[in-house]
């Protein structure tokens, strides 16, 4: 294949400028290798810092001290707009977080020597991208290694009016003009069931539709029945199984779901939470010799090297568990393969899970079904924060810590939290498994007290006495 080759070659050339982009044209350009980073936005960030990560988390912070589920100060947000606030006005910190997190990540592009353009690349060969910036102006570049990581979109069914002023995806959301009385959410992912908590804790009347059975199915079974319990708590109306069938317009403010089961849902905004597909469809890519996958995904190796050996691809782009965190480290790898950097030859072998729902849920490892299906046995240990003296300070009645050990070893094998601080307090499960540890490390480990990391001494406690009593589990 005769190729259009660039005035300028690179030892790399990034396309996407969130997590997974900076990270892994850092990861090179540490190494000394020559990088070009091309980002369509002049934000730095991606989805996690504009659209989804931060500005949700934000929105969350605010709500839950809006309903005082947290005694916590809003830093100047006026409690009286409420009802008659815009997301936009409750994101007081949102322009604070946001911002300083695109100058740090422009701050890491600099001191690392990287070159920044901004504008929509496309692949014109397997070596060269053509640029097309704002004011229509081309500009072509070419490289040895490529690293797509250009990011995801929200799907969207087409029964949906996206044009009504009251039917939003999970990008678009946060621009609502004004808070909903009644808010449907279709779709019980994780963006799903996050921004009905979020709302739900505002007081909005959230009806959250979904065609599974059980929420968030990657969770450990209990978790995911807390979890429905502890959003049905805040409110929330759980419709499952039930699909929507159509959606038609009220008047300008409002809009009428109707489900397979025959039931409607009247909404004064939906937000459809029907996942993402990924960023691909402008890249060119049989150009460059790759054609994608379902949903616009990319299939990569172990090494994150796609079917042309010298392009990788990590993060949203190639789908599954698509987190920012896992998005960095995939990157990084990938970057190390590529040009045989001797540092690190794997991601984590166990990653965590973090969801951001009232309440709060985290995991990492195996799950009871999980091991049953591996005909592992098992035994489980819990510790409720109601029995915890800082869950106590918290007001947190209803969180626990699961933690699951191989049984004939006692080896740590899984964590499993729901409740406030879940995802901080899963780091110390989470490495414990990362290092091989047993139930030893937490008997032998003196915690501060008060807090919640004293849970997994008495949770373990707590396996250990079912060991004993012989209540292990195992396949039936």
């Amino acid at each position: 294949m005769s190729e259009t080759r660039g005035e300028s070659p690179y030892d790399l050339i990034v396309i996407g400028g969130g997590p997974a982009g900076e990270k892994g044209a850092a990861q090179a350009a540490y190494f000394g290798k020559r990088v070009l980073l091309i980002e369509q936005h002049t934000e730095l960030g991606g989805a996690a810092a504009n659209t989804g990560t931060l500005p949700s988390k934000t929105l969350r912070e605010t709500s839950l001290t809006l309903s005082g589920l947290k005694a916590r100060s809003l830093y100047g947000v006026d409690l009286s707009l409420r009802r008659e606030a815009t997301v936009r006005d409750l994101l007081y910190r949102e322009q604070t977080v946001v911002g300083a997190e695109q100058i740090r990540a422009d701050h890491n592009l600099r001191i690392h020597g990287i070159t920044r353009v901004t504008g929509r690349a496309t692949f014109v060969a397997p070596h060269t991208v053509r640029v097309t910036q704002e004011n229509a102006e081309q500009t072509f570049y070419d490289a040895d290694v490529f690293l797509i990581a250009s990011g995801s979109l929200p799907r969207r069914p087409l029964m949906f009016p996206y044009d009504h002023t009251s039917v939003y995806d999970s990008d678009s959301i946060l621009s609502l003009r004004g808070i909903p009385d009644r808010l449907a959410i279709v779709g019980a992912g994780v963006i799903g069931c996050e921004y009905a908590c979020t709302f739900a804790a505002l007081g909005i009347e959230v009806t959250l539709i979904d065609g599974g059975t059980r929420l968030l199915k990657f969770l450990d079974a209990e978790l995911s029945v807390a979890l429905r319990r502890g959003m049905q708590r805040l409110g929330i109306r759980v419709v499952s199984p039930a699909t929507v069938e159509a959606c038609t317009a009220i008047n300008n403010e409002s809009v009428m779901l109707t489900l397979d089961t025959g039931a409607r849902v009247p909404a004064d905004a939906v937000l459809v939470a029907a996942g993402r597909s990924s960023n691909t469809t402008s890249l060119g890519l049989s150009a460059a010799g790759l054609a994608p996958g379902p949903s616009g995904r990319i299939e990569v190796d172990a090494r994150y090297r796609t079917a042309v050996p010298h392009i990788y691809a990590a993060g949203d782009v190639i789908g599954f568990p698509a987190l920012a965190s896992t998005s960095m480290e995939q990157a990084r790898l990938a970057m190390v393969h590529a040009f045989d950097l001797k540092y690190k030859t794997e991601v984590a072998s166990i990653l965590p899970f973090g969801i951001y729902t009232i309440p709060e849920v985290s995991m990492a490892g195996e799950t009871e079904e999980s091991l049953r299906a591996a005909n592992i046995a098992y035994v489980t240990g819990r510790a409720e924060y109601n029995n915890n003296a800082r869950g106590l300070i918290i007001g947190d009645t209803a969180g626990f810590l699961k933690l699951l050990y191989r049984a004939h070893d006692m080896k740590l094998v899984g964590v499993h939290i729901i409740g406030e601080l879940a995802s901080e307090v899963l780091h110390i499960g989470l490495t414990a498994m990362l290092c091989g540890a047993t139930a030893d490390l937490f008997i032998r480990t003196c915690f501060n007290y008060p807090t919640l990391g004293e849970l997994y001494k008495y949770a373990t406690y707590d396996a250990m006495g079912r060991l004993q009593r012989g209540e292990t589990s195992v396949r039936r």
